[in-house]
């Protein structure tokens, strides 16, 4: 949340301009960077229409929360209006997402699209915006979790009129989905009379809703199997919900005609790509549309196939390899859902492919080729291997290639890391992905970084964690010796050694050994604590805390970030493996391995002068590790 005040106080300081300097410094401080003119713009222009509105409907002691921050992500509601509601005396929550539109129309194919001149793609509509807003709030907000009916909301488009947004409406309105126009305001501030007392402060109320504990996040594993089978389990928010929507809109055209098209959806760590990913492999489950959900991830495969199919075979033949369909034919099926598509190679090929299978077609255009709707979900920057080169602009050009239409959807705001957008400006920077160079992290209210002096310190701080309930796991660097796999009943090669301190690798293998879970499992099951994860384990995955290891394939030197492509022992890097392609590698590895906590990272270097640099940018916060 940037400002919070009672309406009457944000109508005086918006004529001042007060307001809008405040709501400028508070971005700046979260967000590490200045907003958008378009946002300030937002501000300037419907804030006051908002403020007006409450205050000549006598509410000038409402609490208006601006800009309120959802938990666990990083998307804003506009604004929570807080009060007591007139007839129950109960906490009364609105909230309103604000437009500045003249005009939209209805999207032709779908109603809870629409469209308007300023983009190109169709977006959300602000009613089904507004809708998801509520249901995520009670679904995370501890405060009125148990009161689904103390929250309600509304779009207010100030500037339009009725004939120019009349339109919106096509889709069904409900208590969490109201819509008013400029020209309808009288109507506005009787909506507002019907939710919030004028004879009560808000003050307590918003209090109330602040001091909400939140509700640990559905996890993606934990809920694959309700999520497929049975019904939908997460709330997509925003440009989440265009690009779903996207996809069966483009299923749907597939089935009634002789139709093809690709959707990209791109984002980083953390933005709900997989999220996506199963919410459309469950709907089109249900409703009995042929689709597969394909990876080159291992790990992530594996686990889906055993939570989300436990007891159903069908259900675990949903999850494949993008290697999987070198021999399938053309538009075999309706759907393929590539999750993870920053892992596509060149070829699907290997050295156990028979003869017969070598075609030499590439693995990009086979996932093309298979589906009438082929599906790529990806972050570019998450690329941890030679050769992974699944790109937009690699498959915007494989689409042009064959005359396809190509729609490329990006998500912005991120899920992980406690939806905290300053922790992963703060890493890129960090890891130089970001221009302007490292900065002192500056800590916020949604996650939490620690620096520990020692790799027991780090471990000891996690057990903590998780004696309080809490997941955590350990990872590291591909900076040691991975042991072959012991026998059954033999203890596990502790190879990751640090002085005194040593700890094994997370094993390797497709079954349990001494207690360890499979590789697949690591980060998923509770006994994969204790075991060092590597990136290739943790990649995709999030758990409460993680605890990284830096290890000497990156130190700080003479003010910059050196590479040591001799102290990394990851098998992947050969000697035709250039320095650059190496140095990038290593950098994104530690980025995806800093970005897997959902509350907080605990660091440790096995370099001294890397850990003096961590210190430093981490503002101090390794005093925070004695007493948290």
């Amino acid at each position: 949340m940037l400002f919070r005040e009672s309406a009457k106080t944000i109508a005086a300081r918006a004529l001042d301009s007060s307001l809008y300097l405040h709501l400028t410094e508070q971005f700046v401080h979260m967000h590490g960077y200045r907003p958008s003119a378009a946002e300030v713009r937002s501000w300037e222009r419907s804030v006051p229409a908002l403020a007006a509105a409450l205050n000549d409907a006598g509410l000038g002691e409402v609490e208006v929360m601006l800009e309120y921050a959802l938990p666990l992500n990083s998307k804003r509601a506009d604004a929570v209006l807080a009060g007591v509601h007139p007839a129950t005396g109960e906490p009364s929550y609105v909230v309103v997402e604000l437009k500045q539109w003249s005009q939209a129309e209805s999207d032709e194919d779908d109603p809870a699209l629409c469209r308007i001149d300023a983009y190109t793609h169709p977006v959300l509509n602000p009613v089904e915006q507004v809708r998801r807003y509520c249901e995520y709030l009670v679904n995370f907000n501890g405060a009125v979790a148990e009161h689904p009916d103390r929250v309600s909301g509304v779009a207010y488009l100030h500037n339009a009129t009725e004939f120019g947004v009349g339109g919106l409406r096509a889709i069904e309105l409900d208590d969490r989905s109201q819509l008013f126009t400029g020209e309808r305001r009288g109507e506005f501030i009787d909506h507002l009379r019907t939710k919030l007392s004028d004879k009560v402060p808000g003050a307590r109320a918003a209090d109330e809703l602040q001091a909400g504990k939140t509700v640990p996040s559905k996890q993606l594993i934990s809920v694959a199997a309700k999520e497929v089978r049975e019904r939908e389990q997460f709330v997509l928010l925003d440009e989440q919900q265009v690009a779903y929507r996207m996809v069966l809109n483009a299923v749907r055209k597939a089935k009634h005609s002789d139709h093809k098209e690709i959707v990209v959806v791109t984002g980083g760590p953390g933005t709900g790509k997989s999220v996506i990913a199963l919410s459309l492999l469950g709907e089109l489950y249900r409703q009995g549309v042929p689709a597969l959900h394909a990876t080159g991830s291992q790990s992530f495969t594996k686990t889906m196939r055993k939570v989300a199919g436990t007891r159903k075979r069908e259900v675990q033949e949903l999850f494949k390899y993008f290697n999987s369909f070198m021999t399938t034919g053309r538009n075999t099926l309706d759907v393929l859902i590539c999750d993870e598509a920053h892992r596509i190679r060149e070829t699907s090929a290997n050295r156990y492919t028979p003869a017969a299978h070598r075609t030499g077609k590439r693995q990009i255009d086979e996932l093309i080729d298979v589906a009438r709707v082929p599906v790529f979900l990806l972050d570019e920057h998450q690329v941890v291997r030679p050769g992974e080169m699944g790109t937009v602009e690699d498959i915007k050009a494989a689409a042009a290639a064959k005359g396809l239409e190509c729609h490329v959807v990006p998500l912005e705001s991120q899920f992980r890391c406690g939806g905290s957008d300053a922790y992963l400006r703060w890493v890129k920077r960090l890891l130089g992905l970001e221009r302007g160079g490292p900065v002192v992290w500056e800590p916020d209210d949604r996650m939490q970084l620690l620096v520990a002096d020692s790799p027991q310190e780090m471990e000891a701080f996690l057990e903590a964690r998780r004696a309080r309930g809490y997941g955590a796991r350990m990872s590291a660097g591909y900076c040691w010796r991975w042991s072959p796999e012991p026998k059954p009943g033999h203890p596990l090669p502790l190879d990751v050694v640090i002085d005194d301190w040593a700890r094994s690798w997370n094993l390797r293998g497709e079954r349990s050994v001494s207690g360890a879970p499979p590789a697949a499992l690591w980060a998923t099951d509770p006994a994969g604590f204790g075991q060092v994860g590597c990136v290739y384990t943790a990649q995709g995955f999030e758990y409460d805390w993680s605890g990284v290891i830096i290890g000497p394939d990156l130190v700080w030197r003479g003010g910059r970030w050196v590479t040591d492509r001799t102290a990394s022992k990851d098998p992947v890097f050969k000697k035709s493996t250039a320095d650059d392609d190496v140095d990038r590698l290593i950098r994104n590895t530690y980025k995806v391995l800093l970005t897997r906590g959902m509350i907080g990272t605990i660091v440790y270097s096995t370099d001294p002068e890397t850990r003096d640099k961590l210190r430093e940018l981490a503002g101090g916060v390794e005093r925070e590790l004695t007493t948290a």
